[in-house]
């Protein structure tokens, strides 16, 4: 697919925003206490998740996530580290992106799969997408921080 440069520099503007957004959240993130860093699992790996929404579906999604999915993904020991969308452009308006941690690799494939089957799930989808899906894209990248990284 060919793209005018003007859209080609809209799309590189707007991918350089959220990764700017996504930086400044977190580092506004707060720290751990030594005691508690000391604490901490050392071989955590992230989930970096973009939902992007039907159109008009992106306010119905942030109520499944306020009213459902973060209460469902805390049962199965998911850790939310937190959730943006895009402060300007046309992704603003159809863009969810939010972390996940987990104590392992394994650990998060335990906690995705208990968490498809859960009926609390299963259900809140279920109602979610009565007038339609919500959700026309997921894309999902693992993270491993590095060893400057103040959040691990």
């Amino acid at each position: 697919m060919n793209r005018s440069p003007s859209s080609l520099f809209r799309l590189m503007i707007a991918t350089l925003l959220g990764c700017a957004m996504l930086t400044i959240g977190l580092m506004q993130l707060p720290r751990m206490s030594q005691a508690e860093e000391a604490k901490a699992p050392t071989n955590r790996i992230f989930e970096l998740r973009t939902y992007t929404t039907n159109e008009g579906k992106l306010d119905d999604l942030h109520a499944r996530f306020r009213d459902h999915t973060n209460k469902i993904f805390k049962s199965h020991g998911m850790t939310l580290i937190g959730y943006w969308t895009p402060l300007e452009g046309p992704r603003s308006k159809d863009t969810l992106i939010y972390i996940l941690a987990f104590p392992s690799k394994e650990a998060r494939g335990a906690a995705w799969r208990g968490f498809g089957s859960d009926p609390a799930w299963k259900k809140a989808y279920a109602e979610s997408i009565a007038n339609g899906r919500l959700v026309k894209k997921v894309e999902s990248r693992l993270m491993t921080p590095t060893d400057y990284s103040p959040l691990k």
